[in-house]
C-alpha cells in the first residue's frame, strides 16, 4: 500500500504548486457561503448535476419571508457530479460539468436596493455568456413565434394566452431556473422611446369578447403612434413594444414602412418581442393600436450574454442543472416536484365547445358521438352553467341542469368524463361570495379568492368539495388562474401582509394546489388521479397533475403556427402536459360554411393527435365535427381514431413522463442537440421518441417539406414507409387528411 510519503514526491509537490500558481483567482466551492462582490454567495448542491446559488447583500434581512413554494426537496448533495468556480477578482462564477468543462458562465450578479410602498426590496440582476452558436429554449408560453429566445426580451408576466415560466434550457448542455416569483425581465433592453399618438380621429369598430363577466360587444378605436430611433451601428437588435395596457388588443410595428410586428386577437399580451436587423442612423416607428394605449418601444443590439432581471427580490437566485435536455428536465422535476400519474382516460379526445346549455345538450352530444362512431373520452361543460346563482357559485341552476349527479352517471356509463369549469373568481352575490366576502377572502377591490390567505384557500375548497366534487364529476377546468388582467399588481394579499408584486406570477400555483390537495386528500371514486386543466401556471405546478392550454386565442395560420411554438417554450420549461383549443377558440362567423377555415381548422386538429393533450374547443360554436360537413367529419373521424390508435404509446410515454421525468412533446433540443439544422427548425417536434412531427402551418399546399434531423438508421414516412436518410429535408405529398410524420428507426 502506498503512504502519502511515496505518493506527494517532491516532483509532485511542484508540479502541485505549478497548477496553484497557474491559477491563483479561482476556488472550488463545495456547499458554503464566500464573499463575491459587495455581498455574498450561498452556494448549494440540491441534486448531483443541479446547483443553487444565491448572491444576496451583505447585513440585509428580509422583512417579507414567504414560503418555499417552488422546491420540494432542499436535501443537499454531498458528492455532486458538477462544481462551482468563482473568480473573486473578476465576480464571474463558472458551472463545470463532472468532466471539469465549463458549461456556464455567470458575468454580473446586481442588487440595486429599492423600496416598494415602505418595503425595502432590491432589484436583481443575473447576466451569463451565451456564445452566437448557443440556442434557449423555454420560458414557457408566449405569442411571439420565437422557439430560440437567445437575445429575445421578454416580459415575465401572468396574462390570458401567455404562461411565464423562468426556466430555460440550452443547447450547450444546461438548464438554469430563476427563483422569483414576481415580474421577470427576460434580456431588458437598455434603450426606450415613448410613441406619441397622431392627431386626428381613429378608426372605431365594435366586437365580441369575452370577460369574466361572459360574452360582451366593445367598441374600439384604432389610432396611429409613431416615433424616430437612432441607432449607432448596425446589427440585430432586439426589440419589446409595450403597449401601456393590461391586456393589448394588437401587437403592431413598422419600421421605415417595413412591418416587423403585427398581431390582432381579442386578447393579447401587453408586450410583443422581436429581433430585426437595423442599419446605422435614424429610422422611423409607427404603430397602428388602440386608442388609450401608451405605447413604448424598448430596444438594444443583441449581446453575447442572457439576463434575467426582476424588480422586487431580496437576492440574487437561480439553479443552474447540467446534462442533456432530459437530465436537465429530470432532475428539474425532482426538486420542484415529480408529475402524479395522468388519467389513462384524459390521454384520448376531450370535446370542449362554448358553450353546453343545459344536460340534454351534453348528453345528446355524447350519443351522437356514439351513433357516429367516433371515439370521445371527456366531454366538457365550460361556463355559465350556475345560471340565477352568479358567477362560479358551485352550482348548476336546475332549471337547465335538473340533476348534475344524474348526468354524470349517464356519462359514466357511456363510459364518457364530465370536466367542468371551476374560477377562482366568485360572484359576491352568491352564496359562497357572502361567505368569503364577510370573512375578507377576497385580493381587495377584486372578485378574485386570495389563495395567498391559507383560511381563503380552506374555505374555497370547503365549498368546492361539498357542492360540486359529490356530484362524480370527473375532471376540473380552473380557469383564468393568472388572475385575469394582472389584477395582483398594486394589491396587498394574505391579509395585507404582503405587496402583489412580490408574489404576481405565482397564483395559478396555489389555485392548482388548493384544488389537487383537496381532490388526494378527500377520497371518492372519482378523485385518485385528478385532473386539471388551467390557462395558467409556474415552476411546480406539474406536481398537482395540472394540464395547461394555450388561453383564448384565434384561427389564423399565424395564430395556429404560434401556439405550436409556444407548446414547445412549455416542454422546455419542464410542463409536460399543454395543449390548445384545436380549431382557435375566436372563430368566424360563418365556420360551418367557410372552406378557406375549415381547411384551417382539420390542420389543427391533425397536428392535436400528436399534442399531449387533444382538444377542441371554440367561443360561441357547435364544434362537433358534423356540424362542419361530411368530407370535414370523415377527416376529424380519422383524426380521432388515429389518436386511439396511438394510446397505447402515448400511455407508455405518460407513464415515462411521471417515473422519469420523460418529456412527451419534445423540441428537437432534446434528441438532437448536436444537429444545428434540427435546433433551428420552429414547428417540427417528437412526439414521443419514435414520432417526427411535421405540422402543415400554409393554406393550399399539396406537398410539405420536413428536415429529418441526423440519424444513422434514418427515417421512415409513417404513411407510405418509405424510408430516409437523416440529416436532410425532404419533400413528401400531403392531403387535407394528414400532416407528415415520421418514424425515428
Amino acid at each position: 500500500m502506498m503512504n502519502m510519503r511515496t505518493i506527494l514526491t517532491p516532483f509532485r509537490l511542484l508540479c502541485l504548486l505549478a497548477v496553484l500558481l497557474l491559477v491563483p483567482v479561482t476556488k472550488t466551492i463545495a456547499a458554503s457561503v464566500i464573499a463575491f462582490g459587495d455581498g455574498r454567495l450561498v452556494v448549494k448542491y440540491v441534486a448531483r448535476n443541479a446547483v443553487r446559488i444565491q448572491y444576496l447583500p451583505e447585513g440585509h434581512t428580509p422583512q417579507v419571508q414567504l414560503p418555499d413554494w417552488l422546491y420540494v426537496k432542499h436535501d443537499e448533495v454531498a458528492v455532486p457530479d458538477i462544481s462551482v468556480q468563482t473568480d473573486a477578482a473578476h465576480n464571474i462564477l463558472y458551472v463545470k460539468d463532472k468532466t471539469g468543462r465549463v458549461v456556464f458562465t455567470a458575468t454580473r450578479h446586481e442588487l440595486c436596493a429599492k423600496t416598494l410602498g415602505d418595503l425595502p426590496t432590491y432589484e436583481a440582476t443575473l447576466a451569463f455568456q451565451s456564445p452566437t452558436d448557443e440556442c434557449l429554449y423555454g420560458l414557457g408560453q408566449f405569442q411571439d413565434g420565437y422557439s430560440n429566445v437567445r437575445g429575445l426580451p421578454r416580459r415575465l408576466t401572468q396574462v390570458n394566452t401567455q404562461i411565464a415560466v423562468p426556466m430555460l434550457l440550452s443547447s450547450k448542455g444546461y438548464g438554469i431556473l430563476w427563483n422569483n416569483y414576481g415580474l421577470t425581465d427576460f434580456n431588458p433592453c437598455g434603450q426606450r422611446v415613448a410613441l406619441t399618438q397622431r392627431s386626428g380621429a381613429g378608426v372605431r369598430e365594435e366586437v365580441n369578447v369575452t370577460s369574466t363577466e361572459g360574452g360582451k360587444r366593445e367598441v374600439r378605436e384604432r389610432h396611429i403612434f409613431e416615433a424616430t430611433i437612432d441607432v449607432a451601428e448596425a446589427g440585430d437588435y432586439a426589440l419589446l413594444l409595450d403597449v401601456g395596457q393590461k391586456m393589448a388588443r394588437r401587437h403592431n410595428l413598422v419600421i421605415d414602412g417595413q412591418t416587423v410586428i403585427e398581431m390582432q386577437n381579442l386578447w393579447l399580451p401587453p408586450t410583443a418581442s422581436r429581433i430585426v436587423r437595423l442599419e446605422a442612423g435614424r429610422h422611423t416607428l409607427e404603430a397602428e393600436l388602440t386608442r388609450n394605449d401608451k405605447p413604448v418601444l424598448y430596444y438594444q443590439k443583441v449581446q453575447n450574454e442572457t439576463v434575467f432581471r426582476s424588480p422586487v427580490a431580496d437576492a440574487v437566485d437561480y439553479t443552474v442543472f447540467v446534462g442533456s435536455a432530459d437530465e436537465v428536465i429530470a432532475t428539474y422535476r425532482e426538486l420542484t416536484g415529480e408529475c402524479p400519474q395522468m388519467p389513462e382516460w384524459a390521454l384520448g379526445y376531450i370535446h370542449c365547445r362554448e358553450r353546453f346549455h343545459s344536460s340534454d345538450e351534453i348528453l345528446q352530444t355524447a350519443n351522437r358521438f356514439r351513433d357516429e362512431k367516433l371515439p370521445l373520452s371527456v366531454i366538457v361543460q365550460d361556463w355559465q352553467y350556475w345560471g340565477k346563482y352568479g358567477w362560479n357559485s358551485m352550482r348548476f341552476d336546475e332549471e337547465y341542469y335538473p340533476d348534475p349527479k344524474a348526468l354524470t352517471d349517464s356519462l359514466h356509463r357511456m363510459n364518457v368524463r364530465l370536466m367542468v369549469s371551476v374560477w377562482s373568481k366568485i360572484d359576491k352575490n352568491s352564496d359562497v361570495g357572502r361567505q368569503m366576502q364577510q370573512a375578507g377572502y377576497y385580493i381587495p377591490n377584486t372578485d378574485w379568492i386570495d389563495f395567498f390567505n391559507p383560511d381563503a384557500a380552506a374555505a374555497y375548497w370547503q365549498n368546492f368539495s361539498e357542492r360540486l366534487v359529490p356530484l362524480g364529476i370527473d375532471a376540473w377546468w380552473q380557469d383564468a388562474t393568472e388572475p385575469e388582467n394582472d389584477d395582483l399588481e398594486g394589491r396587498r394579499v394574505n391579509n395585507g401582509k404582503w405587496p402583489g408584486e412580490l408574489v404576481r406570477n405565482v397564483y395559478p400555483l396555489l389555485v392548482n394546489k388548493t384544488v389537487y390537495d383537496g381532490l388526494t386528500q378527500q377520497p371518492t371514486a372519482n378523485s385518485q388521479q385528478p385532473f386539471i386543466l388551467t390557462r395558467c401556471g409556474f415552476p411546480g405546478i406539474q406536481r398537482y397533475g395540472s394540464a395547461m392550454w394555450s388561453g383564448d386565442v384565434g384561427n389564423d395560420w399565424e395564430t395556429f403556427r404560434r401556439q405550436i411554438v409556444a407548446g414547445l417554450g412549455m416542454q422546455a420549461a419542464g410542463l409536460p402536459w399543454w395543449t390548445y383549443d384545436a380549431g382557435g377558440f375566436f372563430r368566424p362567423g360563418d365556420q360551418y360554411s367557410n372552406q378557406e377555415y375549415i381547411e384551417r381548422m382539420l390542420r389543427w386538429i391533425e397536428t392535436s393527435v400528436y399534442l399531449p393533450l387533444m382538444r377542441v374547443h371554440g367561443y360561441m360554436s357547435n364544434t362537433e365535427p358534423w356540424n362542419y360537413g361530411p368530407e370535414a367529419q370523415a377527416v376529424i373521424a380519422d383524426c380521432l381514431k388515429e389518436r386511439y390508435r396511438l394510446l397505447p404509446y402515448i400511455k407508455e410515454c405518460a407513464d415515462r413522463v411521471s417515473s422519469e421525468g420523460y418529456t412527451l412533446m419534445r423540441p428537437l433540443v432534446f434528441d438532437f442537440a448536436d444537429d444545428p439544422v434540427a435546433l433551428q427548425q420552429q414547428y417540427e417536434y417528437m412526439f414521443g421518441p419514435k414520432l417526427l412531427i411535421s405540422p402543415v402551418t400554409e393554406p393550399g399546399v399539396t406537398e410539405w417539406k420536413t428536415y429529418l434531423p441526423k440519424n444513422a438508421a434514418g427515417w421512415d414516412d409513417y404513411h407510405t414507409g418509405k424510408h430516409y436518410e437523416g440529416g436532410q429535408t425532404v419533400t413528401t405529398p400531403v392531403t387535407l387528411a394528414y400532416i407528415p410524420v415520421f418514424v425515428r428507426k
